[in-house]
């Protein structure tokens, strides 16, 4: 089954109860998932049962390491919103411009750490493989402060800040250079005072394939461009086996990422969302945590009493 496909079917299946009859079995589901609990406890008697944990993740997550999300009216960097830079066509027309806002973003992830609902994360991962079950991280995040907290199982749906890809020869590779290229050296501030530093094509990264030398981008997934194929039916199989499944830190309204969870739901599977506030998919999901993800996070992925290690 093709994700549009699922994606389809989830959709389909995620009608309101009121808007058809209904057997008793499904209304009482329905009435369920539209008042989520926030009963730790009860959280914590699903997840000592889980085999196959999904942990999808967003911006909220990595906000509590300081990192920028360029969302909402203070979303700037200079003059500039995200969606501005972050396009094929912004780098088309400005390659310069949209490499100093990536640099600023590489430099600054240099001097950010794992907070404690990464590490809880990461741990629980270590912790639940030993006893035969699996933990996975799907993340939004381009940060890769999952990886830098040990997360081993790791889907990167937007990409990576500290990857990068050749728009001559389509080479991916890992690059965690500081700076990136010497032309960037001391550039990227994000003052709005700042002017643009238009550096020539050349002086920009290359890649070191032999022969290439074709100007590199960001592996990153710009808006107007597609996810990877790959990855996304990477997801669509541990969303197909997940018996619960968590949402963190993410706002549920970037898509086709927003439709993960519920799909889950859908089925009838335990879905927890950790996040400050209410989401447009709350009332879908069986448990709603509000607060500070790396609050709320470490006790839910704590040791249970039950485990046997």
């Amino acid at each position: 089954m093709s994700l549009l496909q699922f994606t389809a079917r989830r959709l389909v299946s995620q009608a309101y109860c009121g808007l058809k009859a209904a057997s008793s079995k499904k209304q009482k589901f329905c009435l369920e998932m539209a008042r989520p609990s926030s009963s730790m406890a009860d959280f914590r008697e699903v997840f000592a049962k889980a085999k196959h944990i999904a942990i999808i993740t967003g911006a909220g997550v990595s906000a509590e390491s300081g990192v920028p999300t360029f969302r909402g009216a203070g979303g700037f960097w200079r003059k500039w919103q995200a969606q501005e830079l972050a396009t094929p066509e912004a780098f088309a027309r400005n390659p310069s411009r949209v490499w100093e806002f990536y640099h600023y973003r590489r430099e600054v992830m240099l001097s950010k750490h794992p907070n404690p609902a990464h590490i809880a994360i990461a741990e629980c991962e270590r912790r639940l493989s030993k006893q035969g079950r699996s933990v996975v991280v799907i993340t939004q995040n381009i940060d890769e402060l999952h990886r830098k907290a040990g997360t081993k199982h790791l889907l990167e749906i937007h990409g990576s800040l500290f990857k990068t890809r050749c728009t001559n020869c389509g080479n991916v590779a890992a690059n965690y250079k500081s700076p990136i290229c010497p032309a960037l050296a001391g550039k990227g501030a994000p003052d709005p005072e700042t002017e643009d530093a238009t550096i020539p094509v050349e002086d920009l990264p290359q890649c070191e394939e032999d022969g290439c030398n074709g100007l590199l981008r960001p592996h990153v997934v710009w808006f107007g461009e597609t996810l990877d194929p790959d990855i996304l039916t990477e997801v669509e199989k541990e969303l197909e086996i997940c018996d619960l499944c968590l949402v963190v830190g993410t706002s549920s309204v970037v898509y086709p990422a927003a439709m993960f969870a519920p799909q889950v739901s859908a089925r009838g599977v335990p879905v927890a969302e950790f996040n400050m506030e209410a989401t447009p998919a709350t009332n879908r999901f069986r448990f709603h945590f509000p607060g500070p993800c790396g609050t709320t996070l470490p006790p839910a992925l704590a040791r249970h009493q039950t485990e046997i290690i």
